[in-house]
C-alpha cells in the first residue's frame, strides 16, 4: 500500500523538476547549437559539380531546385546541360556515376562529361541511364535557357529567347524584357520586345497605358496584335462591348485599319511571288519547246514526256544515293539533261527527220511517241506515283513576318529558272552550235550552202531542247508527284507560253511565262483554278487575233514563208 501512494508523489516531483530545468536547457540549446548549424550550411553549399550530380535525384521537385541553382553559377556550359536535359540527351553513367551528354553513333553512344565536355568514349546503351523529367520541368528549362540567351551576342539567339519568354510571360520575365528593350540595338529583336511589352499593356486597368499599347501595336505587323485588337472591339452575346472605354475602342479600330492596309500589300506581294514561281515552272517547261518548235518548226507532243523522264531520273538518282539527298538533286540536273537529251536525239534521228515540212504528221508521230514513253515508264516503275524527297535546304519557308512567307523550294526554282535561261542564252550566242542553230533558223538553204551540216544541227537542237525539258523535270519533281502523266499536265501550257511570247524567241518565252503565271495566280482567288486557266486561254486567243506573231517578232523558219 505504501508503494502505491509513493509512486504518484514521485511522478509529480519529477514533473516539477523537469519543468524548471527544460527552459534553461532550451536556452542552452539555442545558444550552443543553432550557430554551428548555420555555419555548417555555409560550408556545405553545393558546388557546380555537386549541383550537376543532383540532377539525377528522383524527386522532381528537388530536381527542379537543382536546375534553378545551376543557372546561378553563370557557367557557359549550363546552357548545353539544360538543352541536353530538355532534348532527352542527358544521362547518368553507370560506370563513372557522373552526368554525361550522349549522342547516338551507329549502335553505340558517344558520351562526354556534362561539366566540361571531356570525351569519355563510346559505350553501350545499357551503360547509361536517362535523366527523366516531366513537361513542367521541360517548360521551366526552356524559360531558363531563354533568359540565359538574352545576354547572348548573337541577335538570333536573343530573338528566339524573347519569343520563348513571350509564350508564358510573367511579371519577372516582363521586367527583364523591359530592361533589355532599353539597351537593345538589333531592329528585329527590338521590334519583338516592343510588341511583347505593348501586348502586355493592353491588360492594364489604366486607360492611358492601354492607349499607349494600342499606339505601339499600330506600327506592328503581327497576327497576335490583330487578334488582341479585334478582341477589344468585339461584343459579347448580350451585345455589350468587351472594352467599356469608347476612346480605347476607337483607337483599336483605327489601328486595325492601318494594319489591314499593310496586310493587303503583303498578300499582293505573296500573290506576285507565287505567280513568279508558277511562271518559272512554265518557262522551264516551255523554253525547250521554244527551241524545237520555234527553230525547227516541229510540233513536239512528246515534249512533256521529256520532262517526265527528267523527273524519273531525279527519282532514280535519289534511290542510288539515299543518304545524300541534297547532293543527289545537284547530280540529277546533268543526269536528267543527258538522259532526256539523248532520247530526244534518238527520236529526231529515227522519226522526225523524215517528217520535216509536214507539221500535222510530226504532231501525230510525236503524240504516238509520248504514249510509248508513258507506257514504258508504267512498265518499268509501275503506274503509281513516285515521291521525290525534298532536300533539307529546300524545305520550309522564309518567314518574313506573320503575314508574308516565301517557300524555299519555289524560291530556288525561280533562281534555277533564271540560271538555266542565262545558260541557254550563252550556248546560243557564244558557241559554234548556237551560231549554227541561228544560221539554220534564219535561212536553212543558205546555211546548207555555206557548209553547215543541217542534219547534225537539227539533231543537236532537238537534243538540246529535250535536255532542257529534262532539267525542267528535276524542278517539277520538287513541287509535284512524279508519275507517268506528269508531262501531260504541262504540254498545253508550254504551247500557250511559246505562242504568246513569240515562236522561237527566248526572251518572249521568259516574259510570257512570268506574265501567264502571275495572271493565273491573280485570277485564282476570284475565279478558281480551272476558270482562271480558261480565262487566260481566252485572253491568248484574243491576243493572237490582234498580234499573230506574239509579244515579239517571230524568228525561225516561219519567217521564210
Amino acid at each position: 500500500m505504501k508503494y502505491r501512494v509513493m509512486c504518484p508523489v514521485r511522478m509529480v516531483l519529477w514533473v516539477l523538476i523537469f519543468g524548471f530545468i527544460k527552459p534553461a536547457y532550451s536556452q542552452l540549446d539555442e545558444i550552443d547549437f543553432i550557430a554551428p548549424v548555420v555555419g555548417q550550411q555555409e560550408i556545405e553549399k553545393p558546388t557546380y559539380s555537386e549541383t550537376i550530380l543532383n540532377l539525377k535525384i528522383r524527386s522532381l521537385s528537388k530536381k527542379g531546385q537543382a536546375i534553378e541553382r545551376l543557372v546561378t553559377f553563370q557557367n557557359p556550359q549550363t546552357i548545353n546541360i539544360l538543352q541536353a536535359l530538355a532534348d532527352g540527351y542527358l544521362f547518368e553513367s553507370r560506370e563513372y556515376g557522373s552526368i554525361v551528354i550522349a549522342s547516338s553513333k551507329e549502335n553505340q553512344y558517344a558520351i562526354v562529361l556534362a561539366e566540361d565536355n571531356s570525351q569519355l568514349g563510346l559505350v553501350e546503351r545499357s551503360a547509361i541511364k536517362k535523366i527523366k523529367i516531366n513537361n513542367s520541368i521541360r517548360s521551366k528549362i526552356r524559360r531558363l535557357i531563354a533568359k540565359l540567351h538574352l545576354n547572348s551576342v548573337d541577335p538570333n539567339l536573343r530573338l528566339l529567347a524573347v519569343k520563348t519568354l513571350s509564350k508564358a510571360i510573367n511579371q519577372d520575365s516582363l521586367n527583364i524584357l523591359k530592361i533589355l528593350a532599353e539597351t537593345e540595338r538589333d531592329e528585329s529583336v527590338l521590334d519583338t520586345l516592343q510588341l511583347v511589352i505593348a501586348l502586355d499593356k493592353l491588360k492594364s486597368t489604366d486607360r492611358l497605358i492601354r492607349l499607349e499599347g494600342i499606339e505601339t501595336l499600330k506600327e506592328k505587323t503581327s497576327l497576335e496584335a490583330v487578334n488582341r485588337l479585334q478582341a477589344i472591339i468585339e461584343q459579347n452575346s448580350n451585345g455589350q462591348f468587351l472594352e467599356a472605354d469608347t476612346e480605347v475602342r476607337k483607337q483599336a479600330k483605327s489601328a486595325l485599319v492601318k494594319i489591314e492596309a499593310r496586310l493587303q500589300v503583303y498578300q499582293a506581294a505573296e500573290t506576285v511571288f507565287f505567280g513568279f514561281s508558277l511562271g518559272a515552272v512554265l518557262v522551264l517547261a516551255a523554253i525547250g519547246l521554244a527551241i524545237t518548235f520555234g527553230v525547227m518548226g516541229v510540233i513536239n507532243m512528246a515534249h512533256g514526256e521529256m520532262m517526265m523522264l527528267g523527273a524519273y531520273t531525279t527519282y532514280v538518282v535519289q534511290q542510288i544515293m539515299p543518304h545524300h539527298i541534297g547532293l543527289s538533286i545537284i547530280l540529277a540536273i546533268p543526269a536528267a539533261f543527258m538522259v532526256s537529251g539523248l532520247i530526244g536525239i534518238v527520236i529526231e534521228r529515227g522519226i522526225i527527220r523524215h517528217l520535216y515540212g509536214r507539221p500535222l504528221e510530226t504532231l501525230l508521230a510525236t503524240f504516238g511517241v509520248s504514249l510509248v514513253l508513258q507506257q514504258t515508264v508504267r512498265s518499268v516503275f509501275s503506274p503509281l506515283n513516285r515521291s521525290v524527297i525534298t532536300p533539307e535546304w529546300m524545305s520550309g519557308s522564309w518567314q518574313i513576318n506573320d503575314f508574308l512567307s516565301l517557300t524555299w523550294n519555289r524560291l530556288y526554282i525561280l533562281v534555277f529558272c533564271l540560271l538555266v535561261f542565262a545558260f541557254l542564252l550563252q550556248i546560243l550566242k557564244r558557241t559554234r552550235l548556237g551560231l549554227e542553230v541561228r544560221a539554220v533558223s534564219q535561212n536553212r538553204n543558205m546555211a546548207k550552202a555555206m557548209g553547215i551540216p543541217t542534219g547534225r544541227v537539227d539533231a543537236m537542237t532537238f537534243g538540246l531542247g529535250s535536255g532542257i525539258a529534262g532539267v525542267a523535270g528535276v524542278a517539277l519533281s520538287q513541287i509535284t508527284n512524279v508519275g507517268p502523266n506528269l508531262g501531260q499536265a504541262y504540254i498545253v501550257d508550254c504551247f500557250m507560253v511559246v505562242v504568246f511570247g513569240g515562236v522561237g524567241n527566248l526572251w518572249g518565252t521568259l516574259i510570257a511565262g512570268f506574265v501567264l503565271g502571275i495572271a493565273n495566280k491573280v485570277l485564282e482567288p476570284f475565279a478558281g483554278a480551272v476558270l482562271a486557266k480558261i480565262l487566260v486561254l481566252i485572253f491568248i486567243i484574243l491576243f493572237i487575233q490582234k498580234r499573230p506573231r506574239g509579244l515579239f517578232l517571230q524568228k525561225g523558219r516561219g519567217v521564210e514563208s
